[in-house]
């Protein structure tokens, strides 16, 4: 390791010395957490009924022995403490939901076990599937980026991934696969066990033939959250990310990503690239043109939804956008573990002239949620206001409902405030690593049709719902004082947490009612990663983009307005029908260029919609 990586990577320790601090949990803290994983599980957990039919798991009953056992225990017959931790998280493992977690105490909090390179996948024409090195730490010269890696401590490397991500399961296989691949090389302690080996063996093809390597694991301090997540807060309560993907994104900034990191902490407007549009968000998005075989697009990467002020995030994403060509905008979400479940429906309507309708979500039925509910049905707090699913929720003895009524998380109007500002075509690319908020984005893009989506996997992680910390269940039930004097909820030891789907989200439109828990959202055309992408900056993935972009009509709806005069410029489109503060004013027939309308009247908003051939296709609003 150099001076020119981040100074928590060169200040990292071997995994051995790290475990050597581990150890501290007594037998009465031990019950004390399986005592809480059980409250969470039975009486907070949305997913429970979907889980125990679709996994034929039961995590209530593998809880339930282990307290047994853990009554027949005393400190000094007690079970190491590694193997407490890997028993509770493979319980919570079990139902393959990155949003049910436990997590673990100090030591392990805040740390990351590493190798000082990453993993890739890629394709042959053939279908012939390839792992390569596609980063490296700075400093490091075991071997260079690009080369092939084909075994994994003697096992053959795909065979590795698949055991990998049998462990950390996902949704489903696609996503098995994403996280067995991940966690080769890098793990969030809080959230996943540390390595069993000190070390790995690495084969791979080098300029001799087939070579090994040893290479060491190493721990050291992540980047703090963006979100503190046990507090009492609206971004705290609209959370719908996967803290393992979470924790990868600021890891993968702090190996990988140095300039980043640094640019973050000076602020300001930065470019990562030449190439690049400056943002003052250089570690949530990433802005460019790029030349594709079918024509120059923008691309905008979005790394992350964990953000505490959603309208902030849209106001960057809005300027991003218009600083791209105007002929077609590539949305790229990959690797983007979800965050404020605000942000991602709120991007929705800047690129659809269409009404957005967020996804409902639902609490399931049970006497600790309804007291939940029945405290916050008046918002008390300003922050978390859980009164439209207070009604049914009391009402649920009696009619049996095993959920409560669905409704909105994120504000209808919020989500309907700016309206379409990108008039261009659009496209998503998603992977198997989107998750939680990015799924809601997805799920959102497909069902209000804003464009085609393109997958690198077959599906999405198909993570659906709104996730609370044990932390902020506790508090819910302290606030408004007096606190609840039989609040289940206490304290737990050493910086333990869990987390919990509280809230599962449901698809609208025509998928409308469908869960997005476990089933995701499956892109409309797929393209496998070749070794070009992985090596020349994603070049076949932005072709392919490039390629279906052109494919669609380029519009646009230029609007300006004084006074009663409304000037337009239109392409593409046949009607516009001009609208002042929700009311018609007055529709035109248009051609491609410039056109006036006269209104007989002003007010604070005018909206004008773009038809072609009886379908609006855009949509614009103006102060004026």
């Amino acid at each position: 390791m150099t001076t020119t990586a981040h100074p928590n990577v060169a200040n990292s320790v071997g995994l051995a010395e790290f475990l050597a601090t581990a150890g501290t949990l007594t037998l009465a803290q031990r019950k004390l957490i399986v005592d809480q994983a059980l409250v969470l599980l039975e009486q907070n957990y949305a997913h429970l009924p979907l889980k125990v039919a679709m996994h034929a798991v039961n995590p209530v009953q593998r809880l339930r022995v282990l307290r047994a056992r853990l009554e027949r225990q005393t400190d000094a017959t007690a079970e190491p403490e590694w193997q407490f931790h890997r028993e509770l998280s493979s319980t919570f493992h079990s139902v393959r939901d990155l949003h049910t977690n436990y997590l673990l105490p100090a030591p392990f909090a805040g740390k990351i076990a590493f190798l000082p390179f990453q993993l890739e996948h890629c394709f042959d024409e053939d279908g012939t599937e390839h792992y390569l090195v596609a980063r490296a730490v700075a400093g490091f010269d075991g071997f260079a980026v690009g080369t092939e890696v084909t075994h994994w401590n003697g096992v053959p490397i795909g065979r590795a991934v698949a055991l990998n991500g049998a462990i950390f399961a996902g949704s489903n296989t696609a996503a098995n696969l994403a996280r067995g691949l991940e966690s080769l090389t890098l793990r969030p302690l809080v959230i996943q066990l540390p390595p069993d080996e000190d070390w790995v063996v690495v084969t791979f093809v080098g300029a001799a033939g087939s070579e090994e390597i040893r290479v060491d694991w190493q721990v050291t301090d992540n980047l703090p959250p963006m979100t503190d997540v046990d507090s009492l807060s609206s971004a705290a309560a609209a959370q719908g990310v996967d803290l393992d993907s979470d924790e990868k994104a600021r890891a993968k900034k702090l190996l990988h990503a140095p300039k980043v990191v640094q640019a973050e902490a000076a602020g300001g407007a930065v470019a990562m690239a030449v190439q690049d549009v400056p943002t003052t968000m250089p570690g949530v998005f990433r802005a460019r043109p790029v030349t594709t075989p079918s024509g120059e697009f923008g691309h905008l990467r979005i790394f992350t939804f964990s953000v505490d002020d959603p309208e902030a995030f849209r106001t960057e994403f809005v300027r991003l956008a218009a600083l791209l060509p105007q002929n077609g905008l590539i949305v790229d979400v990959r690797d983007n573990g979800g965050g404020h479940i605000f942000a991602s429906e709120f991007l929705l309507q800047t690129m659809t002239p269409r009404r957005i309708d967020p996804e409902p979500v639902q609490f399931l039925s049970t006497p600790l949620n309804l007291r939940i509910c029945r405290r916050h049905a008046d918002d008390p707090t300003g922050q978390i206001d859980l009164g439209p699913w207070f009604p049914s929720l009391d009402s649920s003895t009696e009619t049996g409902q095993a959920f409560s009524c669905a409704h909105t998380i994120t504000p209808v109007d919020g989500a309907n405030e700016v309206g379409q500002t990108y008039h261009g075509p659009v496209l998503l690319i998603t992977d198997a690593r989107c998750y939680s908020a990015t799924d809601i984005f997805a799920a959102g893009w497909a069902d209000h049709e804003l464009g085609p989506i393109l997958g690198v996997d077959d599906n999405t992680g198909a993570g659906g719902a709104n996730v609370w910390t044990h932390g902020l269940l506790a508090q819910l039930l302290k606030i408004p004082a007096p606190g609840d004097s039989e609040s289940p909820y206490k304290p737990l030891p050493g910086r333990a947490n869990m987390r919990v789907a509280i809230r599962r989200t449901l698809r609208v439109g025509k998928l409308s009612g469908t869960p997005v828990e476990d089933l995701g959202v499956r892109p409309t055309h797929q393209h496998k990663l070749t070794r070009a992408d992985l090596l020349q900056g994603n070049v076949d993935l932005l072709a392919r983009a490039g390629s279906l972009l052109a494919a669609m009509p380029v519009r646009r709806l230029g609007v300006a307005v004084a006074g009663t005069t409304v000037s337009l410029d239109t392409v593409n489109l046949d009607r516009v029908d001009v609208y002042v503060d929700g009311r018609p004013a007055t529709s035109l027939d248009v051609t491609d260029g410039a056109h006036t309308a006269t209104l007989s009247a002003t007010g604070s908003e005018v909206r004008v919609e773009g038809f072609a051939d009886g379908q609006l296709v855009a949509a614009r609003k103006v102060a004026s």
